[in-house]
């Protein structure tokens, strides 16, 4: 009864004993989940779904059942992806049940759940009013599981939105709040360890920021995290934000070795999200490595598989990936088509975060086929953008590029006096390659 309950939850059933078999595939599912076995989670609590559709309505029959539907959610975002279908469904309704019974706070994960399949989906101003809501929830019960929570998606979310700011302030209250011992229940809740997560992105939102040793400090510290706690998600989730940090950095051998970290983590552990992520960061690194063709075909595969997921979030850096490893191998008609198609993608979910760099990288590529009015416009949008954001490294990029054009055009001093200001504001990481090549730059200017 203790080592294989869903045995036991399967004779109950048979025999029609229905209360009894509900309590064991409940239990078969939470040992499941314990040892990471996810779709294995999955698939016995949807059986104990299906018997408890057979007792009649009741408040305790509706408890039962939001607490199956939010353990499902849950087993469903690792197992089947943050935006498959069957997880968006088994959120949805957990919502109208959580709503229903007065939106108890032991199932915050519901709402939480839901604003990341919102974000997964490309939906990003729904998920930030989900978390505005969440936010606005648990101050009014000063609910501190809530807020940290609330706090995290929020912070997340901004983000994805071009944010930075704003994001840092939630990230970093988030870790704040965070207590190992009064929060434990949060990591069944949250799927993740919630430090570990927002300290994950912290280090992308300090990098964007213009505080890139901090950025990977942070990384690096919730990898460390992670590892220490045994917690495949949770290191799945670290290692993917820290490669994605890596490869914004141009650090390419630590990415290699961070992609065959995850997508063996994402094979072992049956994690079809992060295996996509995997593949789609070693082929940016087969780039690099100067395979052009083979990391093509591995940016391509990966793309696919992490759509088949259901998910659009980084869906806009990815393809500028594939733009530029296009760009490398001389399809130059065919980046222009995908930086559009990024554009697009920006547009239509309002994640902005990677905005002025997809400015920029079209800019570029105008510029190789000799349409330099074109591309000093979208240099100069791309500097707007970054400003708007206070994405000090974006700014530091895009000044760059247009320091390099008026360069080109013996336009000195007015390259001096636009990339200057921008490069002193700066106050670490002078060995990262954007600090090296401003500098390279300013040294061509004097």
């Amino acid at each position: 009864m203790e080592d294989q309950p869903e045995i036991i939850a399967q004779h109950y059933a048979e025999a029609g004993l229905v209360e009894k078999s509900v309590a064991y595939w409940g239990k078969a599912g939470r040992r499941s989940a314990a040892r990471s076995a996810l779709a294995e989670a999955a698939a016995q609590i949807q059986k104990g779904l299906d018997q408890l559709a057979l007792l009649p309505d009741s408040p305790e029959r509706q408890r039962q059942e939001l607490e199956f539907l939010s353990a499902l959610g849950a087993a469903l975002q690792a197992a089947k992806g943050y935006g498959a279908l069957e997880t968006g469904n088994a959120y949805s309704r957990a919502r109208d049940l959580w709503e229903q019974l007065g939106s108890p706070s032991e199932f915050l994960r519901v709402p939480y759940g839901q604003s990341v399949y919102y974000t997964v989906c490309g939906e990003l101003d729904l998920a930030l009013r989900l978390d505005d809501d969440l936010l606005r929830l648990s101050r009014q019960r000063n609910d501190s599981a809530g807020l940290v929570l609330g706090h995290f998606s929020s912070g997340r979310n901004l983000l994805g939105a071009g944010r930075f700011a704003s994001s840092r302030s939630h990230l970093e209250e988030a870790i704040a709040l965070y207590d190992p011992i009064s929060h434990r229940s949060l990591v069944h809740q949250f799927g993740f360890h919630p430090r570990v997560s927002s300290q994950s992105l912290l280090g992308i939102v300090l990098f964007c920021l213009g505080f890139p040793d901090q950025g990977l400090a942070s990384s690096d510290a919730a990898i460390a995290e992670a590892r220490r706690l045994a917690h495949p998600p949770s290191l799945a989730q670290s290692l993917s934000l820290g490669a994605r940090m890596l490869l914004l950095g141009g650090d390419n051998a630590t990415l290699g070795e961070r992609a065959d970290e995850l997508a063996a983590l994402a094979t072992e552990q049956g994690f079809p999200f992060w295996g996509a992520l995997g593949a789609i960061f070693y082929g940016w690194v087969e780039v690099r490595n100067g395979d052009a063709a083979k990391g093509i075909s591995l940016l391509r595969r990966g793309l696919a598989a992490y759509r088949a997921t259901g998910a659009e979030q980084w869906m806009a850096h990815h393809v500028a990936l594939l733009a530029r490893a296009c760009e490398i191998a001389g399809e130059f008609e065919e980046a222009a088509f995908l930086l559009d198609d990024a554009l697009k993608i920006v547009e239509r979910t309002r994640e902005r975060w990677f905005e002025a760099e997809l400015n920029r990288h079209k800019g570029q590529l105008l510029l190789r086929q000799r349409h330099s009015e074109a591309a000093e416009k979208l240099y100069c949008k791309a500097m707007s953008v970054a400003e708007e954001q206070e994405a000090k490294l974006w700014k530091l990029r895009a000044a760059v590029s247009l320091a390099r054009l008026r360069l080109d055009q013996h336009r000195h001093a007015e390259a001096r006096d636009l990339l200057a200001p921008v490069y002193d504001w700066f106050t670490e990481g002078f060995d990262t390659p954007d600090l090296r090549e401003a500098r390279a730059v300013l040294d061509e200017l004097v």
